[in-house]
């Protein structure tokens, strides 16, 4: 019996396709510099932490028509954060590209994540080692990991191991977060003139990395196809059982646009968006009292079933419970060392925190059911944040509709039959196979990352640009990591960090959504996606979302 399916054989075989100026290898390439660049905000602070490496200029790389030298140098690779399709690409790309530049490169990738670099625990690459994992989903190639890097003892840490191994390269794959210790690093490494350059490369399903230079992260494209093969199937359901009300929610701390793409590809009855939530100061009666008008307008027209998508983060953008977290975050912070507060129970630890809160935070938390709080309470995540994604906002949801709407029942407001389903999709779509959009962008994101490498650029994030177009015409380059970075408070302390993008309400992405909100609410306008298809025509098996269409539309 073969320990691969028949699937994985023949994505083994897959050739992923480059920018046409990457084709020839990294030693073809001439770097063309643009002008010096500046934070999106907050730049003198920025400026000051990032001495050695702030406003440098957008790189884009060329064919050049000689060839360039190289010498051997050894490399290092981290996993960083959450999984996302692709990310074996990455490494695949970057190993390509060093071994095509000269056969005596090596490159080492650190187990675990960064901790890995600290810890000195690695393993060298090999062809034979790489060719197990193309095109396919997962970071278990090396694993992953939430360590943060930034602090002294660390980066001496990471320089002894490198030291070691005779590292001068490290490429950190990873999100916003993980990108701004790359930065710190990079920072770090130069100011103590250590040798060794430091480049990012932009992950997350989530869709927040990106701006004009970084279009879409990886992983995006393949998470947000495989939720909404799932969101169409249970549409289908839906409209055949005609009689349950599916709230789903989909993965997105920050920002919503996994909800929204998903969205857009399967037109659900109801779509919230956080950032909506946020700009309008909805609460969380609000909502309650705009899905309950749905679902009664439908239940007159005989329809009581739907479809509900709910962004993961939700719960934190409603005002009153944005400042309640916010204040959860620090006060559970606070309570880390207490010993009466880790001691005492459940209900006891609930009177601790409403004691604690301000009283308009407090009277918030009181209300919410014993589970939601216990949610709130737990483990906070490294950043010291709420760990969202447990918090079941779908459920809490539907809690508090039956409430409405048996309220409403009882008033003669309505009449008809409510019958939910919960559902939550995320570690469904992180590790899915990568599309073959994400196969060919992971790939030259990696093989870009050594480029950049080769010419002595460091504090960079690989970019590959154009992505609506066929591969033949995507462009390389990178963008210096500081001119994303703002400051913003984590743990109490104000620290730099790149500024996540969230769904813009005036772009022309929301504004599909909102202008057929009325038409799919009523009427069932579902689509349903299907499977990501590898093989055949290639305007089903090259589709790239419907956000970039939307986003690069002429």
């Amino acid at each position: 019996m073969s320990d691969i399916s028949p699937l994985q054989k023949c994505r083994l075989q897959y050739k992923p396709k480059l920018p046409l100026p990457l084709r020839n290898g990294v030693l073809s390439l001439k770097p063309v510099l643009g002008e010096k660049t500046e934070a999106v905000a907050d730049r003198e602070q920025i400026s000051r932490i990032f001495e050695h490496t702030y406003g440098k200029p957008e790189v884009s790389f060329e064919a050049s028509g000689e060839k360039n030298a190289s010498k051997a140098i050894n490399a290092g690779v981290i996993l960083s954060g959450g999984q996302a399709p692709g990310g074996h690409n990455v490494i695949a790309g970057l190993f390509d590209a060093m071994k095509a530049a000269c056969p005596d490169n090596k490159l080492y990738g650190f187990l675990g994540g960064p901790s890995g670099l600290t810890d000195g625990k690695y393993v060298e690459m090999t062809a034979e080692f790489i060719d197990k994992y193309r095109n396919t989903g997962g970071f278990d190639i090396i694993g992953s990991g939430r360590t943060k890097l930034e602090t002294e003892e660390q980066f001496q840490k990471a320089l002894e191991v490198c030291k070691k191994l005779g590292i001068s390269a490290i490429v950190i794959i990873g999100g916003d977060d993980s990108n701004t210790n790359a930065a710190l690093m990079a920072e770090w490494f130069v100011k103590h003139n250590a040798g060794i350059q430091v480049i990012g490369c932009p992950k997350t399903i989530d869709g927040d990395l990106k701006n004009k230079q970084i279009e879409i992260s990886f992983g995006f494209d393949t998470a947000t196809k495989t939720y909404a093969e799932l969101i169409g199937n249970i549409e289908r359901d839906a409209n055949s059982a005609k009689k349950y009300w599916h709230f789903i929610k989909i993965m997105g701390r920050s920002a919503s646009h996994v909800a929204l793409e998903a969205a857009l590809q399967t037109q659900p009855n109801i779509t919230l968006i956080s950032e909506e939530v946020a700009a309008k100061k909805m609460s969380l009666a609000q909502i309650v009292d705009y899905i309950a008008g749905i679902i009664c307008r439908r239940a007159e027209n005989g329809k009581n079933f739907g479809i509900v998508i709910v962004p993961e983060g939700l719960i934190e953008f409603f005002p009153e419970m944005k400042a309640m977290i916010s204040e959860l975050n620090d006060l559970t912070h606070e309570l880390e060392g207490n010993a009466a507060y880790n001691s005492a129970s459940e209900a006891e630890k609930f009177a601790i925190v409403e004691k604690a809160l301000p009283a308009e935070c407090s009277a918030v938390f009181a209300s919410l059911p014993a589970g939601i709080k216990a949610q709130l309470l737990m483990d906070r995540d490294p950043h010291g944040n709420v760990q969202v994604s447990r918090i079941d906002t779908e459920k809490l949801l539907i809690a508090m509709l039956e409430k409405k709407l048996s309220l409403m029942k009882k008033e003669g407001a309505y009449k008809g039959k409510f019958s939910s389903q919960a559902h939550f999709f995320g570690y469904e779509g992180r590790c899915a196979f990568p599309s073959n959009f994400d196969a060919d962008y992971c790939y030259s994101l990696g093989y870009n990352a050594f480029a950049l490498v080769n010419f002595g650029f460091t504090g960079y994030l690989s970019s590959i640009r154009n992505l609506t177009k066929p591969a033949d015409e995507w462009l390389a380059g990178g963008i210096p990591l500081t001119m994303m970075m703002n400051i913003e408070k984590r743990k109490g302390e104000n620290k730099p960090v790149i500024k996540k993008a969230l769904v813009e309400l005036d772009g022309p992405v929301f504004a599909r959504l909102e202008n057929n909100r009325e038409d799919w609410a009523m009427n069932d306008r579902y689509l349903f996606p299907g499977a990501v298809q590898y093989f055949g025509p290639s305007e089903v098996c090259d589709l790239t979302t419907v956000t970039l269409q939307l986003e690069h539309q002429e």
